[in-house]
């Protein structure tokens, strides 16, 4: 018996893929809390194993040494999930994904210039801090101002990127949902 098939100009074109749109910059933020917990352990691990392979006895031996570590110990953990499909475990659970601005895989280079643009966020308000000797709830407010500034900068961008990524022509982008498949026991 002959199977006929009927073809529909539909059913020869491509799905479109879905626009490459930016995460809301609440899911951002609440991305940023979860990855702040998650490296909690990776800074214990990479502080564990300075001390260990050192012989540090006392916490403030060596000190600046042990922060340049876990500086390029986080550095090394960005850019290899940035480069190794754009997402951390944190970016993965928010359904954000890190691109360049054509949608590839980030390099190397630009992995890393972005961990380091990165540190915007934080350092100017800590330096700032410290410049004006701040004491008490001054120590707090400066960094806290300079957080909620960088952070405004996503709204000085057409696509809803962040400063930082602007230079480097990275793009945060959420993944959609996949669509659902239907189960054997619903077929």
């Amino acid at each position: 018996m002959p199977i006929l098939i009927i073809f529909t100009p539909c059913m020869l074109m491509s799905p479109t893929p879905a626009p490459l749109t930016a995460p809301p910059l609440k899911a951002r933020l609440l991305c940023m809390v979860y990855e702040s917990m998650l490296l909690f352990g990776v800074v214990f691990i990479g502080a564990w194993l300075f001390s260990t392979l050192l012989q540090q006895r006392h916490a403030l031996a060596m000190r600046n040494e042990l922060q340049v570590w876990l500086f390029l110990v986080l550095g090394m953990y960005f850019t290899w999930f940035w480069t190794h499909g754009g997402q951390t475990l944190a970016m993965k659970t928010w359904r954000i994904r890190l691109t360049t601005s054509d949608g590839a895989n980030l390099s190397w280079r630009q992995a890393s210039l972005r961990y380091l643009l990165a540190w915007l966020w934080l350092v100017p308000g800590l330096a700032l801090a410290q410049l004006l000797d701040a004491k008490g709830s001054m120590l707090l407010y400066i960094p806290v101002l300079n957080f909620l500034l960088w952070s405004m900068t996503v709204f000085l961008d057409p696509e809803r990127q962040f400063l930082h990524d602007r230079i480097v022509r990275t793009r945060i982008i959420a993944v959609p949902v996949p669509p659902k498949t239907p189960s054997a026991d619903q077929v």
